[in-house]
Formats: structure tokens, C-alpha cells, sequence
């Protein structure tokens, strides 16, 4: 017995010494007068603040934040979603049930409590007019429906001791992935009176300056400013009015620091940090964690909806698929699935079996770089690494019909030819635009014979593409179509005689219903060519003859049935091949991915341009002699012909199936891609994960300097803490930071294998409430403009008898608890008929019953208040004169508000153009176009009003708005208004951010990121200033007082610009009409 207790004994001490962890990447800090408190691994945490071991408090799926101290240290507020939303929570500091205080459908986000300790300061988005800043406000700890603070917009504050001034910032850069920015975004720390609104910025500089912390007669925050352009503590004093900076952290930036009176904690390389106020030192708070470590621990997890690319065998009997960076093996409909791979921390993509079927070709990482690797499929399978590649990126592989060669392109456009058995290689071209889309989509076709490869490039006109042909026994390369229009997806056919490919040469316009503009859309048709002139038609004319069979000898029968038949040789004449093509009696739409078989002609037709949103692609078959398309699958985006030609596989609903390639096809048997299943090591996965990151920056990004940082030294620096990371989203911050250090726009990250709480829609009824005389009073209905019928508020619906100043008090017939907010009671309501119960008093009495549809999102509805505010605004100040114009983006919901409010307000004499808060999107030249047409001519009529040409103009004065808030597309937007020499720019420097992105390849666990691929500069040869914005011709600073008294200063100096413009001589002005003359 002693002998079993001493070997529990010796297994136990290790078993300790595991869940016993030395903290890293604790987030989120902050302190009290004896504790720290703290996430890690997703959860919330308390410790002595002299360190130890901590004690979880919070454990629900997906990651809580923002915890923060009561002002007597015995409770915690933070941020987490236990039923369905991000709400605020409140607990004791020893533990215990979380109190919900908040209710809404949109993210409430702690920063701290008021200084009585009665309530928890939030932000949240609510109210906003634009998802683009928040607001702050104040909840009880008691519940109940919060309260708006009057600062206009903020993200991060303090309170003063005294409760009476605000100290804050109203944007953020914190949880932005570009280190050492100084563009128009960059944050102050301001000062806010919360009786008399008068605000006063105590930082003013180009750097970024966050987090304040109000303690005695300072104001710590976090600033970049100094020479180590790294977030560091300083301090601004309140009576000598000078700023200083406190810490000096060099390699790493301090980040999220919190205070008690006495401390601050922050956290700076995966450590925190203590502070001390009076001695102004800084101390590494050591912290043990005793836990699972759940987030660290292996699992099977089914991969079947991670599916990212699929191969299929030459016979159809099986497919080669690739889902979470393993390879698997399947069968087309029943039999055994099987991982080839188990790499969790390597990464194989793009499998492609050999058409032999005896290997399979893909990209593997296990080396430390991407190498073209080929696996024999059998019992005895043997894995060689073909290539020894330092670095770069490949994509699809395409094996020549003799299993000999295979064909791909690597994130330097380049087209390389691979000895599938030596692994030597080289390169038979280059692209000159293609990106991650481009190069994804990128595909060959080889001859039947091995020895021609075709494909479609486009090289010098980026309007159109042309033909290629490798010939790998001559080592030639040619262009065989002009290039004069777009020629892609060549295939050649089964016996080698022709080429086939689509190409636009079909020209029929659609016009739009507002103007006279145009465009070209559904031109794509299908053309097919002979291989050389001695080749017959394959649209050849018919004539019906007479058959006379020759008797054959029963010899010549022996020898044909013994023969074995081998690919014949192909003589591609390349010279006037565009002289020997023939359109095919396909109609014209949006048609891609070709493949030939006997007879006939595979191809996928999507949906046209302006279809409805229940079209879908389809795949088609179209046979020579009946000259006739016939429908084989809808729902298919793509698909594979096997090598024999007798199967095909498609992706169709969420379902990889293998059909035959005839008309008419159902999925009865879908590929069981459930039934892949791997093991995942996260600490594996991650350090894959972290690596991949590294590489594609390396790789894609556009200066391959990298901005001048050392990028090995960043990859020790941050591979690092890959080794400390306790979850996925610990990955992505540490990612963040590393893409963060190129000092570029456009650096995200997002996504991956992250654990997430659950979702609950809220019912929102489009309108603001009170608490008065013990019930909900509705204070405001919120309504756009008149026309504005996307959305309205539920009770502004015909029939429904609510007004402002009504009083709401039941919902489905409960009385409403108004000890929570009423949000409390529309939990789960959204999109559903509900019952109010509504008086127009605070009693039962009297009350009546309607019936409303609650909205899931409010975003678009107070969107269009805030626009039509803005426009009222303009239009009382002009007596009707001048038009204004909110472009929330340039991404599609921007064009339509622009040509939406253009088309709606184009009679008026001049406009104001509002591109604040403005969250970018596509290159916006149609967007200047539009505002920038010149009238060409007049066109005068005998009855009626004369009227100008272009029809679509307005050629009156024009200024345009612009704050920091607005960014990538809004940075191009004022820049594009200011060369074409439209009009002023008013208001304040945008964000600054023109290094743009093109697509990047995922990572495998479904995570992102992105890659900065190009950098726009100027018509003389000049940069755009990246990382400063686009400066205003005329500063307006925003004015917080003022707005918080219901004034907008940008807007009034915009409509004073205008109407300046407007009234001076040199504005254009219509033309009287001309005397008539006398043609006599």
C-alpha cells in the first residue's frame, strides 16, 4: 500500500509542475489598492498585485474583456457575452454569479466606473449615426436603462476625481495594426467639461496619445511620441500644463495601461508591469496561472467544412482533398477515408493527383518553405520533396497527361515548368496583373500528346488578355491570339485537333435607368480553333452522302482490337490561328472554366450581370452535332473532368460530388467529406500559423525592403511569444503586432479556429426611451427623410397608433421590469410580431394593444436621421440652394448614397459633398467622375425647359468634408476631388492609408490575413503621403463644445464656402439661349 501512495506521490509532482503556468500574454489590465485583475486564455483573472498564484473568475465560451476595478476594489465590471451579446457584467472581486446590466443588440465595451462607484462607464455604438465612432455612456450598478454622456464621440476615458471633467480621446488606434502612424487619425487626449461642454486638447501632436488616466492633478496615457516611437507611459500635469514621458520600452510597446490611485499596470512583451506614481519605477509582476490550459490541449475536430481544394482521380473512384492544411484521401461515394498527411503543424496545399493515379503533387511547408512535394498512393507510399525553393508561394499544379511534368504559377506571376521526378523547374513566363484572385484562378491546359501547354495571360493592355503556347519540346513560347480582346480558359479538345477558349468579342450595351451612362457586361461567348489549317471545321457543313463501308480482313480486325492506342502527335500551327476560329452557338453571358470530352463541351455559366440574387451557376454541356446546351447540375461554381473523361467533380451546395458529365444530374451520393478528421495541436498549428504570416508579408508585400524594418529580426522578436500563446485569439495579437511593424495601411488579421459565445438577436423598435413616472416613455422616434423607405421604425408603420411621448408598458402581455432596460424585454424578439401595450400615460388604464415587427439593427436607420439631419441643416441655411451629399464609404453601399443623393438633389445650384467617417472601399475615380462632368452643350426646345448636356451634371460650386475618420478609398476620394480641381476640401486631415490589398492565401485554419500588394503615387512621380492623409485647403478642427450643443463647425464653414462660391463671378452660369435665327 505504502508502495501504490509513493507512486501517486511521483505522479503527481510533475502533473503539478505542468498546470502550473508562468504567465504570458495576460491582456487588459488593471489595478486596485491590493490586486491586479486581468484575461488570459480568454478568461478573466485576479492576482496580488504583488504577484502569485491568480484565480480565474470568468469561464463562458469566447473571450471577456475590459475588466475593470469598483472605485473601493470590491467589484469588477467587464465586458463579456453570456446570452448572446457583448454586455456589461459586474461581479464581486472574490467571485461569484455575474450581474447583467446591459440588454442592446450592439457590443457595450467597459472603461471604468464613475468615481462614486455607483456606475460603469461604457461605450457602444448604438446611437451612433455612423458605425464608425461610439459613444459613451453610463449604466447603474443597479440596472436600469443607461444614460448618454453629451461628449459627441469617444473610445477610451477617465473620469477627474470629482466627477465633474472628462478626460478621453474620440478615436482610438489600439486595436490597429500600424505602429509609428502620425496620419489625421491619430489620437489627442482631450478634456471635457460635462456641465458647460467646454473641451481643451492637452496633447496636440501628430503622435498617438490613448487610454488617459485621471489621478490627482495629472493625466497618465500611453503616447508613441517619444524617440523610440514606441507606446510608452506618460503623464500630462494639470497645473504646469507640460507633458512627460515616463517609461522607455524600446523593443516592445506597452499597451492597455490601467490605475488605481497609487499604480498603473500595463502590459509590454507578454509580461505586466506595476508602476509606481511617487516613485515612477516600474516592476515585471510575476504570475502563476493553475489551469487545463484548455486552449493548449489536442483535439480531433472534423474538418469536412474546411474543404479547400479537391482533386479527382483519373477513373472518378476517388478523391484527393485538402481541408485544415492535411491531405486527405476519399471515395467518390462509399468506402474508407483517410488522412495521408497528419502534419498539424505543416501545412500541404493544392493536391492534384497524377493522371496515372499512382502519386499525388502538393505544396508542403515542412521544410520551412513551400516545396513542390510528390507521395505515391499504396501501401508502400514514399513522400520526396521535389524543389528546394528559399522562398515564394505556388498554387494550383497541373500534370501533363503522360504524368511527367506539371505546370504552375507563383506569387511572382511566374509560370513554371516542374520535372515531376527531379524537381527541376523553370520559367516559361510571367504576369504582369495578377493577383491573389488572378492567381488562385490561374490554369493550363495541355495538349493530349504532353507537349503543348496553353493559357491566358494578360500582359500589356489590362482591358484584354491573350493566348499562350509553351511547346516543351522546342522550349518555345508564343502568342498565338492578338490580344486585342479578352481570350481565357482555353481547353484543348479530347483528340488535339482544336483549341477551345472564351473570349468577349460580343459587344451589346445595357443603359442605365438615371442617365445616359453604359456598360459591357455578359460578353463572354465561346470560340473554338483549329490547330493548323489542315484540320476540318468543327462547325463543317453538312451534305447527306451515300455510305459504302470497305470489307475488311479479319487480320486488320485481330490487329485493331490488339493495338493499344497512344496519344498522336500534334502539329500546333500557332501563326494565324485567330484566322481558323469559329464562334459556337453558346450564347453570350458570364461563362468560365472549360473542358472538353468526346463530342462534347463542358463549361460553367453563371448568373448574368443583373440577375436576381436567386440566380446560380450552372454547369452545361454542349454537344457538336446537336448544337445545343443542356443544363447537367445547377448550384456549381466550378468543377473537374477526370482524366478518362468519364467522371466529373463538382462543389454544389456545400456538397463535392462526382456526377457523369450528362444532363441532367442530381447529388444522390455526396463525396462523405464529414467524415475528415484530423488532430489538431493547437501549439503546432500556431507556430505554422505565425510562420505562414511571416512569409506571405515577406512575399507579397510591395517593397521588398519592407519599409526598411528587419524582418528576420521581427520574426525572432514576435515568433517568440508564438511559444507563450494559450488561444487562437493570443495568435492573432501577437500576428497584429508582427504585421504592425511595417509601418503600412491595410495590415488586418481576423478569424481563425476561435471559440465563440452564443448569439441572440434583440428586438429594436427604431426609437429612444426614458425612464419616467416608473415606466418607459418613448422620448423620440427615429425617421430619415421622407423618401427614405429602406428602413422605418416599426412604430412608425401605418395602422400602428404610437406616438412620441407614449408610454410602453407591457410587451406579449409582461409588464416590463424597469429595474433592467427595456431591451430586457425584447431579448430574442427581433423579426418576430409582438404585442405592445402603450398608453398615453404611465397607467394600465386606457391602454391599448398593437402589433410591430421589431428591427434586428437600428445602424441604417439612425444612418439615414443623421444624413437627413446634416441635409435639413444645409438646405434651411441655403434657403433650399445647395444640395448635400453623405458618402458613408467607396465601397457599393458609398456609390449608392452618392448616386442616390446626387440624382435626388442634381437642379440644386451647388453641393456640399460629406465624406467624414468615410470607411473606404473601391478606388473612387467613377465617384469624381460623376461630380466632376462639365457641360458640353445646351439643347434648347420650342415647349418645355431647355436642358444641358450631359444630361446627368451639376455644374454648380462644390466643397467636400473630410476628418480624420476617413481613410484607404476615403483618403483617394478628396484626393482624386482635389487634382481634378473640383472644389475646396474643409474640415481636418484624413487617415492616410493608399497601400492597398489585393487578396492574400488563407490560413489553414480559416484565419486571415491581409498583405499590402500595391502603393499608389502621384502623376509626378511622388509618393502619396502614406501614414499622413490627404490636408484640408480649409482647417476646420472638429468642436467638441459645439457639437455637443447640437452645432456642427465643419458643416457651417462648408456651407459658408459654398455659398461664397456660389455668389462670385467666376462660377459657371447658364447661358442665356440665343436669338432664333433666320435660316432663310
Amino acid at each position: 500500500m505504502k508502495k501504490l501512495l509513493l507512486g501517486l506521490s511521483l505522479l503527481a509532482v510533475p502533473f503539478l509542475t505542468d498546470a502550473q503556468t508562468d504567465a504570458r500574454l495576460m491582456q487588459l489590465p488593471d489595478v486596485s489598492d491590493t490586486q491586479i485583475t486581468f484575461t488570459f486564455g480568454d478568461d478573466i483573472w485576479v492576482v496580488p498585485k504583488e504577484g502569485g498564484v491568480a484565480i480565474r473568475l470568468t469561464s463562458p465560451v469566447g473571450p471577456e474583456m475590459y475588466p475593470r476595478f469598483s472605485p473601493d476594489g470590491k467589484q469588477i465590471a467587464f465586458s463579456a457575452n453570456y446570452n448572446g451579446n457583448y454586455d456589461v457584467y459586474v461581479m464581486p472581486t472574490s467571485g461569484g454569479v455575474p450581474v447583467r446590466l446591459t440588454y442592446h443588440g450592439m457590443p457595450d465595451m467597459v472603461q471604468g466606473w464613475t468615481p462614486d462607484g455607483k456606475s460603469v462607464l461604457f461605450t457602444s455604438g448604438r446611437e451612433s449615426g455612423k458605425e464608425r465612432f461610439s459613444q459613451f455612456y453610463t449604466v447603474p450598478v443597479t440596472g436600469g436603462l443607461p444614460s448618454k454622456l453629451p461628449v459627441p464621440y469617444g473610445e477610451f476615458a477617465s473620469y477627474s476625481p470629482d466627477g465633474k471633467r472628462f478626460a478621453y480621446t474620440d478615436r482610438s488606434r489600439v486595436n490597429r495594426n500600424w505602429k509609428r502612424y502620425r496620419g489625421g487619425t491619430a489620437p489627442d487626449i482631450l478634456l471635457f467639461d460635462l456641465a458647460g461642454y467646454k473641451t481643451e486638447n492637452i496633447t496636440n501632436n501628430a503622435a498617438n496619445d490613448e487610454l488617459p488616466m485621471w489621478i490627482g492633478d495629472a493625466v497618465y496615457y500611453m503616447s508613441d511620441n517619444g524617440p523610440e516611437k514606441r507606446n510608452n507611459l506618460w503623464k500630462y500635469d494639470l497645473k504646469s500644463k507640460q507633458n512627460t514621458q515616463l517609461t522607455e520600452f524600446k523593443d516592445f510597446d506597452i499597451t492597455f495601461p490601467s490605475n488605481s490611485a497609487m499604480e498603473i499596470v500595463f502590459e509590454a512583451g507578454g509580461s505586466l508591469y506595476l508602476f509606481d506614481i511617487a516613485t515612477e519605477q516600474s516592476k515585471r509582476v510575476e504570475i502563476q496561472i493553475i489551469s487545463d490550459q484548455k486552449g493548449m490541449i489536442p483535439k480531433i475536430v472534423n474538418v469536412g467544412s474546411e474543404l479547400q481544394a479537391a482533386s479527382i482521380s483519373p477513373d472518378g473512384n476517388r478523391v484527393i482533398a485538402n481541408a485544415r492544411g492535411e491531405i486527405f484521401n476519399l471515395p467518390a461515394k462509399k468506402g474508407f477515408v483517410t488522412n495521408l498527411t497528419n502534419t498539424s503543424g505543416v501545412a500541404e496545399r493544392y493536391p492534384e493527383i497524377a493522371p496515372d493515379g499512382k502519386k499525388i503533387a502538393y505544396w508542403s511547408d515542412a521544410t520551412g518553405e513551400y516545396q513542390l512535394t510528390v507521395k505515391t498512393l499504396g501501401a508502400d507510399s514514399q513522400t520526396k520533396t521535389l524543389t528546394k525553393f528559399k522562398d515564394g508561394f505556388g498554387y494550383n499544379l497541373f500534370w501533363s497527361p503522360d504524368s511527367k511534368k506539371i505546370v504552375t504559377v507563383n506569387q511572382a506571376m511566374e509560370v513554371m515548368l516542374i520535372d515531376a521526378t527531379t524537381g527541376s523547374f523553370s520559367i516559361i513566363d510571367q504576369g504582369k496583373y495578377m493577383f491573389e484572385g488572378n492567381l488562385q484562378s490561374f490554369g493550363v491546359t495541355w495538349s493530349p500528346d504532353s507537349q503543348y501547354i496553353a493559357y491566358s495571360l494578360s500582359k500589356k493592355n489590362r482591358a484584354t488578355s491573350a493566348l499562350y503556347l509553351y511547346d516543351t519540346k522546342a522550349g518555345s513560347l508564343s502568342q498565338f491570339t492578338s490580344g486585342f480582346y479578352a481570350d481565357q480558359n482555353p481547353a484543348f479538345s479530347e483528340d488535339g485537333k482544336y483549341l477551345f477558349f472564351t473570349t468577349n468579342r460580343t459587344f451589346s450595351p445595357s443603359y442605365s435607368d438615371l442617365d445616359n451612362t453604359f456598360i459591357y457586361a455578359n460578353s463572354s461567348g465561346v470560340a473554338v480553333g483549329t490547330l493548323n489549317p489542315t484540320i476540318s471545321s468543327l462547325i463543317s457543313l453538312k451534305n447527306d452522302e451515300i455510305k459504302v463501308e470497305e470489307e475488311k480482313s479479319e487480320k486488320e480486325d485481330d490487329k485493331k482490337e490488339d493495338k493499344t492506342e497512344e496519344p498522336k502527335s500534334i502539329d500546333f500551327e500557332t501563326a494565324n490561328f485567330e484566322n481558323r476560329i469559329e464562334m459556337l452557338e453558346i450564347e453570350t453571358g458570364n461563362i468560365g472554366g472549360l473542358a472538353a470530352l468526346k463530342g462534347k463541351l463542358l463549361y460553367v455559366r453563371h448568373p448574368n450581370t443583373g440577375a436576381g440574387n436567386d440566380s446560380k451557376s450552372s454547369l452545361q454541356l454542349y454537344d457538336f452535332e446537336e448544337k445545343e446546351s443542356k443544363t447537367v447540375i445547377d448550384g456549381v461554381n466550378g468543377f473537374s473532368l477526370s482524366a478518362d473523361k468519364k467522371k466529373v467533380m463538382i462543389f454544389s451546395m456545400g456538397k463535392l460530388a462526382v456526377i457523369d458529365p450528362a444532363p441532367g444530374q442530381k447529388i444522390e451520393d455526396a463525396v462523405p467529406t464529414n467524415d475528415m478528421q484530423m488532430t489538431v495541436v493547437p501549439a503546432e498549428e500556431w507556430k505554422q500559423i505565425f510562420n505562414d504570416v511571416w512569409r506571405f508579408e515577406r512575399d507579397y508585400f510591395y517593397d521588398p525592403t519592407m519599409h526598411g524594418v528587419d524582418w528576420n529580426q521581427m520574426r525572432t522578436r514576435y515568433g517568440g511569444l508564438i511559444d507563450q500563446a494559450n488561444s487562437r485569439r493570443d495568435v492573432n495579437i501577437i500576428i497584429g503586432d508582427l504585421i504592425a511593424e511595417l509601418n503600412a495601411s491595410h495590415t488586418y488579421n481576423n478569424g481563425g479556429d476561435l471559440e465563440s459565445g452564443p448569439s441572440m438577436s434583440v428586438g429594436l423598435l427604431g426609437a429612444n426611451f426614458k425612464l419616467e413616472n416608473g415606466t418607459y416613455k418613448i422620448e423620440k422616434i427615429i425617421q430619415g427623410a421622407p423618401w427614405d423607405v429602406e428602413v422605418r421604425s416599426p412604430l412608425l408603420k401605418p395602422g400602428v397608433d404610437v406616438k412620441e411621448g407614449d408610454y410602453i408598458l407591457a410587451i406579449n402581455g409582461e409588464p416590463i421590469d424597469t429595474s433592467k432596460s427595456i431591451y430586457a424585454a425584447l431579448q430574442g424578439l427581433a423579426g418576430k410580431t409582438i404585442q405592445l401595450t402603450v398608453n398615453s400615460s404611465a397607467s394600465m388604464s386606457g391602454a391599448k394593444n398593437v402589433l410591430v415587427e421589431p428591427l434586428g439593427s437600428e445602424a441604417r436607420l439612425r444612418n439615414l436621421a443623421w444624413i437627413n439631419e446634416f441635409r435639413k441643416r444645409v438646405e434651411e441655411a441655403t434657403d433650399g440652394r445647395i444640395g448635400y451629399i453623405f458618402v458613408p464609404s467607396t465601397g457599393v453601399d458609398g456609390q449608392n448614397e452618392l448616386f442616390r443623393q446626387f440624382y435626388g438633389q442634381m437642379e440644386k445650384e451647388g453641393m456640399i459633398v460629406d465624406e467624414r467617417f468615410n470607411n473606404g472601399g473601391q478606388i473612387p475615380d467613377r465617384f469624381v467622375e460623376l461630380l466632376d462632368r462639365k457641360p458640353l452643350a445646351f439643347w434648347a426646345v420650342r415647349d418645355g425647359q431647355d436642358w444641358a448636356w450631359p444630361p446627368s451634371g451639376n455644374f454648380g460650386p462644390k466643397v467636400m468634408l473630410i476628418n480624420g475618420f476617413s481613410g484607404s478609398g476615403g483618403d483617394a476620394f478628396p484626393d482624386y476631388f482635389r487634382k481634378r480641381e473640383i472644389g475646396p476640401l474643409i474640415g481636418t486631415r484624413t487617415w492616410g492609408g493608399l497601400i492597398g490589398i489585393s487578396g492574400a492565401p488563407s490560413l489553414i485554419d480559416g484565419g486571415s490575413v491581409t498583405v499590402p500588394t500595391f502603393r499608389m503615387y502621384d502623376p509626378d512621380g511622388t509618393w502619396f503621403k502614406e501614414g499622413h492623409g490627404v490636408d484640408p485647403d480649409i482647417e476646420v478642427v472638429e468642436d467638441f463644445e459645439s457639437l455637443a450643443k447640437g452645432t456642427d463647425a465643419q458643416l457651417d464653414a462648408a456651407i459658408k464656402e459654398v455659398m461664397r462660391l456660389l455668389n462670385s463671378s467666376d462660377r459657371f452660369k447658364v447661358p442665356a439661349r440665343p436669338a432664333y435665327e433666320n435660316r432663310d
